[in-house]
């Protein structure tokens, strides 16, 4: 550059270099920007992504993390995707056709949406694959794909190592990871098979393609590392809530501590000793003990007791036993709603034996919890049942405590129409309690129970005695009471003929006090609605009934939206009118075997049973929503109105009163924060923001 600038300043002058200066120096900086901007993209790639796409054909992607990385919007946009990667699972619905299909290069693995008349693809197989970009239900997916397959190769056997917390972060969303834990059940699905896998964080299910000949039950309690995809679940929102494993088949699975072939070979252990110092090194797998049948829940349940104390055994094996049966018990130790069980267990029996007889108590001696999971004898006053239950559920009070007694409909018979309101019983069955973990935390650790927790579970109708009848003044004794008074004189007939008159207008009196004090005391007396201790009661039992019946329970936690500005407005009197209308307008949107409860002020909560279907809740929330917007008539004018609702799902390990309740409420205060008159469904990232 200097020779030609010396060349042209021979040529032409000293005055014509100067503006040669000027345009190199504009010519030289315009190169540093364009060079600068090119660094900037690459450096900040989002930088050079705006709201408005730019113009021209999209890019093809051929590596599946670029397929993978993108966020929804871009995904949504449907880049080209052109892949040559390894089949890590493949499954087709019979029937529906759908499939399910994850694919992995060397960058990583990605779910691929297959059209339904695509061929069969075989797990190993390397595959050209041809499809678009799409933003899925949770992650970015490959859709409208074409397939040709051009090879074949083993699995990956490199696999990132994942726990629990983590897939359930979403962060690894459809990777190629390994999970390490404990078989606690095989659930045979037909033509999948899925694992239900303690890991040390928490419960996960693995699913994989059934292959025939290959018996499955014998990963039961072995200790195994599974190599497959991580999948979401998520809801209709497309919000994840939990996470899944696919794995390929056995040929990903890793044995790495064998199950013992036989559970019953194992040595017996005390149950008073199990979850105990000598016993952690143990507590993972599955514990075998043995003791005499005190009942049985055929296909639910299983209590027994040995020297030391009772146990009971939650198991879907069906085999009768009689009780007082001595049997043998192999399950895994757990811990659910603060009672400490075996779940996932197997029996047999060993011998007969002798009924071991109930140990009879009070509900002040249930409070020192000595007696959960044995079989007791209590005594109590029938007050009620519970309609909402599919089981017989019983509803007495003893003393100052109110407590119930449970029958499953399987075992039930005609007897118990015969066990009338206001009768004495006594009651011999299984205590089960639950625990206070707030109250027991401050206790020092000693587990503190819940006065209102206390549960005997019966056996059959003969487990319930009647000690005293509802009432003594029945048509017998009065056909006796006439006969007699025939054999006397007038004087005597007229005498008790009016005695009878009294006597049937003091029972009467006395029965709708009776039933007034007893509705009194389980009613909210403005709105009619349950109160919170028959709210407890119903929450106690429904966790129970949707535990045993595999089906879930929702909890909606609804709060009148500026109730406060409402009484100042039109008084405590409108404000009266506006929660009788809305305890009405909530009774008539939900369904009869729903439970509507005035919690108090203005706050009331909805218990939606059976609930099957998590979007059940949903829409019952917005149907709320919708229904309590509608202005109340007071006093020729109209009183503005509108609510809030806070919903909480809970299935399987999540059916916990304290969790739907806490949740229900982290809810409700995000629906608040939203702006009022909506609804919120919870998500675990509330309960951690509410906290901050």
């Amino acid at each position: 550059m200097k020779g030609v600038i010396r060349h042209r300043k021979e040529e032409q002058g000293k005055d014509c270099l100067v503006p040669f200066r000027y345009t190199l120096c504009a010519v030289s900086a315009t190169l540093l920007s364009i060079i600068f901007s090119a660094c900037l993209f690459v450096a900040c790639p989002a930088m050079g992504q705006s709201s408005s796409a730019p113009a021209g054909p999209l890019r093809t992607l051929v590596t599946v993390h670029e397929a993978h990385s993108l966020n929804s919007k871009e995904a949504a946009r449907g880049y080209p995707v052109h892949l040559r990667a390894t089949v890590t699972y493949f499954y087709r619905e019979p029937g529906s056709g759908h499939s399910t299909l994850f694919v992995h290069d060397s960058t990583g693995s990605v779910y691929v949406n297959l059209p339904s008349s695509s061929e069969r693809l075989a797990v190993g197989s390397i595959v050209d694959l041809q499809g678009t970009s799409a933003a899925g239900h949770f992650g970015p997916i490959v859709v409208q794909s074409h397939i040709q397959v051009i090879g074949y190769s083993q699995l990956p056997q490199d696999a990132l190592p994942v726990s629990r917390d983590l897939l359930f972060t979403g962060a690894e969303d459809g990777q190629w990871v390994e999970v390490e834990g404990i078989v606690h059940r095989v659930f045979d699905n037909g033509h999948t098979v899925t694992l239900k896998l303690a890991m040390m964080d928490g419960i996960l299910s693995a699913v994989m393609v059934k292959e025939g000949g290959e018996t499955y039950a014998s990963l039961i309690d072995a200790r195994v590392r599974i190599h497959g995809n991580a999948a979401p679940v998520f809801n209709f929102s497309n919000q994840m809530i939990g996470a899944r494993l696919f794995s390929p088949g056995l040929s990903a699975v890793r044995i790495v501590e064998a199950a013992p072939s036989d559970p019953f070979q194992s040595p017996i252990v005390p149950v008073d000793s199990l979850l105990k110092w000598d016993q952690v090194s143990k507590i993972r797998h599955r514990v075998h003990i043995r003791g005499n049948v005190t009942m049985q829940w055929p296909g639910a349940s299983l209590c027994i007791r040995d020297e030391t104390r009772g146990i009971c055994a939650q198991t879907i094996q069906d085999t009768p036993l009689a009780v007082g049966d001595e049997a043998d018990v192999a399950g895994f130790s757990a811990v659910e709603n603060s009672t400490f069980v075996l779940t996932d267990a197997v029996f047999r029996r060993v011998e007969s034996g002798q009924p071991i007889a109930a140990v009879p108590v009070t509900t002040d001696q249930t409070l020192l919890a000595k007696q959960n999971s044995e079989l007791i004898q209590i005594e109590g006053q029938l007050i009620g049942r519970d309609p909402s239950s599919s089981d017989t559920t019983l509803i007495l009070t003893s003393g100052k405590f109110i407590f119930t007694a449970v029958l499953p409909k399987n075992l039930a018979g005609p007897e118990t129409d015969a066990w009338k309101i206001g009768s004495v019983l006594r009651i011999t069955g299984v205590c089960s309690m639950q625990f206070d973990e707030r109250q027991s935390v401050l206790n020092d650790g000693m587990a503190m129970p819940k006065p209102t927790s206390l549960r005997v579970l019966m056996r059959s109708p003969s487990d319930i005695l009647v000690l005293q009848k509802a009432s003594w003044w029945t048509p017998g004794h009065a056909l006796v009471l006439l006969t007699l008074a025939l054999a006397c004189t007038l004087f005597v007939l007229g005498w008790v003929m009016a005695l009878r008159r009294r006597v049937e207008e003091q029972t009467i009196l006395l029965r709708e006090s009776e039933g007034r004090f007893r509705h009194m005391a389980l009613h909210d007396a403005l709105t009619g609605l349950a109160a919170r201790s028959l709210l407890e009661d119903r929450l106690n039992v429904g966790v129970e009934a949707a535990r045993r019946h595999k089906t879930g329970l929702a909890l909606l936690m609804v709060d009148i939206d500026r109730f406060k500005h409402t009484n100042d407005t039109y008084g405590h009197q409108g404000g009266d009118e506006v929660l009788r209308v809305t305890a009405q307008r909530l009774l008539q949107a939900v369904r009869k075997s729903d439970t509507v409860a005035r919690m108090g002020g203005d706050e009331f909560v909805v218990l939606l049973s059976d609930l099957r279907n998590p979007l059940m809740a949903e829409e019952i929330a917005a149907n709320l929503i919708e229904s309590l917007a509608v202005p109340v008539l007071y006093e020729g004018g109209e009183v503005p109105v509108s609510a809030s609702v806070g919903a909480c799902t809970a299935f399987e390990e999540d059916l916990d009163v304290d969790f739907l309740l806490r949740n229900a409420d982290a809810a409700l205060y995000h629906a608040k924060a939203r702006g009022r008159n909506c609804f919120q469904v919870f998500s675990p990232d509330m309960a951690a923001s509410r906290i901050n």
